[in-house]
């Protein structure tokens, strides 16, 4: 495999930062609805081969083949551009100020989720026969993720929001490591291998995605989860999406960026 160095790769991490900064909202807004519904699909497959198989690692082991699919053709996740665009104003790039980089989050926030919404109902539509029979067992497990995952959460008070948090910031650690991992070489096979390891670490130890949770919260409410819309938002979304934004650029972004590109000069012995 081509290998690229730190400091070639860093910097390509902050050129694209700045190129999805200037990016126009049709184009951030397709990316983002793209990247929401095929990570959407990529959990739905998921959740089916658990159920099928009764195997949580199987499930994790081929979660990943939606973030490869949807990096591969240069679609944004809001987990993605929270590590990615905030070094582009770190490196003072002509343009790029915080308002852009609050508003190139808020549209791809917005597109993630309308994407995710899209899957959740049509896939509720085909388990249901347009909600004319019971979905089954996928149904019920999805209806029994979002319960435990947004009330069992809230009956923990502010341990379980903190909780919700920490696994958030844990989770875009890994998946900004899948991001960066894929620009350390170019070839698409080794981008899925490097992508491929800590996606599936995050999956499999239940840590908290937002873009994951966007298809997953409303999938389960249409299926009948005992759980409401706020409940959803301020339980699971809110504070995993703080999670995410500080595990990607303060653990993946930042660190990278403050030791490769922007680095203190070498030591001198006497």
């Amino acid at each position: 495999m081509a290998y690229i160095e730190p400091s070639e790769f860093v910097t390509k991490m902050v050129d694209s930062g700045e190129q999805k900064v200037f990016m126009s909202t049709k184009d951030t807004l397709i990316r983002a609805f793209m990247a929401g519904a095929i990570l959407a699909l990529a959990a739905m497959f998921s959740i089916t081969v658990m159920v099928n198989t009764g195997s949580p690692l199987l499930g994790a082991v081929l979660f990943p083949v939606g973030f490869i699919m949807l990096y591969l053709m240069k679609f944004d996740l809001l987990t993605g551009v929270f590590t990615l665009v905030p070094l582009a104003y770190l490196d003072r790039r002509p343009g790029v100020t915080l308002n852009q980089v609050l508003r190139n989050w808020g549209l791809v926030f917005l597109g993630n989720f309308a994407g995710a919404l899209t899957v959740a109902v049509g896939m509720s539509f085909i388990l249901t026969y347009g909600y004319s029979i019971d979905g089954g067992e996928i149904a019920a497990k999805a209806a029994q993720i979002g319960e435990s995952r947004t009330v069992g959460y809230k009956e923990h008070g502010l341990s379980g929001w903190m909780t919700i948090f920490i696994r958030g910031i844990l989770c875009n650690w890994m998946v900004s490591m899948g991001v960066v991992g894929a620009m350390i070489s170019t070839s698409a096979g080794s981008k899925m291998a490097a992508m491929w390891m800590p996606i599936m670490l995050f999956f499999y130890m239940g840590f908290e995605h937002s873009i994951v949770n966007m298809f997953l919260f409303p999938f389960g409410l249409i299926m009948g989860g005992d759980f409401s819309v706020a409940d959803y938002f301020l339980w699971n979304e809110l504070p995993t999406v703080l999670g995410n934004l500080i595990g990607g650029f303060l653990l993946v972004g930042l660190p990278l960026y403050y030791t490769h590109v922007r680095t203190s000069p070498a030591r001198r012995l006497a």
